[in-house]
């Protein structure tokens, strides 16, 4: 994957961009994710230069207010960092896509949010100039500011080319998640195990809400919240690593 090594002119853009600790950030993706991860990054201080148009521009304009709305190209033309937050299977084309148009620029970041893709997936962009980095916040996203204490407790996995990482990790912490790197090669496995983790509690769930509703109980959601929550912890206690018993003090 070929990305921009420190020394180049795409690094001290990027260094000269960030020496204030703000960067113009544009969104393309107005679904659940984009908005809220425009929304955090302006919580860290960035600016946020537009967004796509969305299915929802009411509850984008909640989320972040304010923000224009602009067409793809003219959200690439005016950000210094881009992030993509589109559907697993228009990543590549969309990337692919502004690459023909002649949209990216030297040295600006380009990041996307899909579990399954790494930074190989950005190689068109790449080819261009820019600088390729995925960041996957591991949640459920509401598309609402409800999101933003969630992103506070939540991991994100980050991978970038060598030089960049440092910036992908620092990006993931101002979304307020913790950063920890899944190699290029691990990406797939990663998006299995997010998948499997989602789509089973959601069906065990609906199929245990189904069974109460059947027997008459009233709001079956609501009676299992608590049992539901409680052993979704036990069973994250239960496979998180022991932390071992320090030796006593002398």
């Amino acid at each position: 994957m070929p990305g921009r090594p420190e020394g180049t002119a795409a690094s001290r853009r990027v260094d000269a961009v960030r020496r204030d600790g703000r960067l113009g950030v544009g969104i393309i993706g107005a679904g659940r994710v984009g908005p809220v991860v425009g929304a955090a990054l302006a919580g860290a201080g960035h600016a946020i230069t537009g967004i796509t148009s969305g299915s929802d521009d009411e509850r984008v304009s909640a989320v972040l207010p304010d923000v224009p709305v602009l067409d793809a190209l003219e959200v690439v033309r005016r950000s210094e960092l881009v992030v993509l937050a589109v559907p697993h299977a228009e990543l590549p084309g969309l990337v692919r896509g502004l690459a023909d148009l002649g949209a990216w620029q030297l040295g600006q970041l380009v990041l996307h949010t899909d579990a399954a893709h790494g930074i190989e997936v950005l190689r068109a962009a790449a080819e261009k100039g820019a600088i390729p980095l995925a960041v996957h916040p591991a949640m459920a996203f509401t598309g609402t500011t409800i999101d933003l204490r969630q992103l506070s407790a939540s991991y994100a996995a980050v991978t970038a080319p060598a030089p960049v990482l440092p910036i992908a990790q620092a990006l993931a912490v101002e979304l307020g998640c913790e950063p920890v790197v899944v190699e290029e090669a691990d990406r797939a496995a990663y998006a299995e195990a997010i998948a499997t983790a989602s789509e089973f509690s959601r069906q065990i769930v609906r199929q245990a809400t189904g069974i109460l509703r059947g027997i008459g109980v009233e709001n079956p959601g609501g009676y299992l919240s608590a049992l539901v929550r409680s052993t979704v912890d036990q069973a994250l206690t239960e496979a998180s690593p022991a932390i071992p018993d320090l030796p006593p003090e002398e």
